[in-house]
């Protein structure tokens, strides 16, 4: 059997991605895949993918006649920037460097989705080259290789994370076999045949956790386990609106409780006033602040806090929910079509998350800092919202997910 699992742009599309490889190869060892993603995330991919061979190597398999591998490939693919919001006026005010870079983000766009088709063509030509199945992980890298395939006739499953589906999946969804949703009130497709509500796959680290536990990630982090932790972060990348809220109320939030910030890859740089609030004497933290650019063990941290703040991406909401975390959604408003916003009304209207605009909180950050006190001082808000929001996870959704591809590859 051979799958091919394309997933790349955020990290948020590599994670479920793997989540759902480990199913197959644990259900199917022999398994043969291929992981196509961008040159952004290539490295990342072929970290992961290397823990996961070492994991099922020859020495799991004496006696086997075919060796199972994982093969990891670049694909090019073309991003189309879009952004709620901005006009044509735009180029004439404060928008207009915002304008000109999505304009011509676009044109560099349109020429590497014509790549990425040329190569997904070339690469599934032949039939032998041809997977049973593919995985389509949402997002612009996998529109030339849906695509293509749709040209083929490769059946293929897509998974779309967001209550509200991405251009990308929306272009493809009707001739996949399944679209695997991972919310159950997803917009424009609820009804349809081949829909079905999975959940999001994330990694098997994240999971609930005791008291004991978690004081002891808090001590393993620098901090004091008995006093409340928050942990603060806009994903791997950072969240430049939040780290500027951050700023202005720190020196308030450390008066009541410790604070960690993941200040995130592109924007830390930006932060590094930031560490004289982070106070060492012999590699032990004195202080109850710590920065990070990021951690490759984002679940440590998380699991550390009494209290997360967080952008609304779904994968990130359901690493959360896993975790049983009481959590802040700050969405970013201005992703094309509100999907983050969406998101968190959601769960908000279900009582399983606060939520703080990012407009208004760049405008009155003391707003951010309301609402982290508001659960500081309420053990009993933290423990609701918490639950509500573990009620929202579906452990088995990397299982549901392969179960699916398994089934679709043997009929193939």
């Amino acid at each position: 059997m051979k799958v091919l699992v394309v997933g790349g742009g955020s990290g948020g599309h590599i994670t479920p991605a793997v989540a759902a490889v480990r199913e197959i190869l644990e259900k199917k060892p022999r398994t043969k895949i291929e992981f196509w993603t961008d040159k952004k995330y290539y490295k990342n991919v072929v970290k992961i993918t290397t823990e996961i061979g070492v994991r099922w190597g020859e020495e799991d398999r004496a006696g086997s006649k075919e060796k199972p591998y994982i093969i990891v490939r670049k694909i090019k693919a073309g991003k189309f920037h879009r952004y709620a919001g901005l006009k044509l006026k735009d180029y004439f005010d404060e928008g207009a460097k915002t304008l000109r870079d999505v304009t011509f983000g676009n044109i560099f766009g349109f020429f590497g989705f014509m790549a990425g088709l040329c190569q997904a063509f070339f690469r599934l030509l032949g039939k032998k080259n041809r997977p049973d199945v593919i995985f389509l992980k949402g997002g612009f890298v996998g529109l030339p290789v849906g695509l293509v395939a749709k040209w083929f006739k490769i059946p293929y499953v897509i998974h779309e994370s967001d209550a509200v589906p991405g251009l990308a999946n929306r272009l493809l969804m009707k001739r996949a076999k399944v679209v695997a949703m991972g919310s159950p009130y997803d917009e424009g497709i609820k009804g349809r045949e081949n829909w079905e509500w999975v959940g999001i796959p994330v990694a098997a680290e994240y999971k609930k956790i005791s008291n004991t536990t978690q004081k002891q990630l808090k001590r393993a982090a620098g901090f004091d386990p008995e006093k409340p932790l928050v942990m603060i972060t806009g994903g791997s990348q950072g969240a430049e609106h939040i780290n500027l809220a951050i700023r202005e109320i720190l020196p308030e939030l450390l008066k009541i409780t410790s604070v960690g910030l993941v200040a995130g890859r592109k924007h830390y740089e930006d932060m590094v006033d930031l560490k004289k609030y982070e106070e060492w004497d012999k590699a032990k933290l004195q202080s109850n602040f710590r920065m990070w650019e990021f951690s490759p063990t984002m679940n440590e941290l998380l699991g550390a806090a009494d209290v997360v703040v967080s952008r609304a991406g779904a994968t990130t909401i359901a690493e959360l929910a896993i975790l049983s975390k009481p959590v802040i959604l700050i969405p970013f408003e201005k992703l094309p079509g509100g999907h983050q916003s969406k998101n968190a009304e959601r769960l908000e209207r279900e009582g399983a998350v606060m939520v703080v605009p990012d407009n208004k909180m760049l405008e009155d950050p003391n707003l951010l800092l309301e609402a982290i006190k508001t659960l500081i001082k309420s053990s009993k808000k933290r423990e609701e919202l918490a639950t509500r929001l573990h009620d929202e996870s579906k452990t088995d959704a990397a299982e549901r997910l392969a179960d699916i591809l398994i089934e679709i590859a043997t009929e193939a």
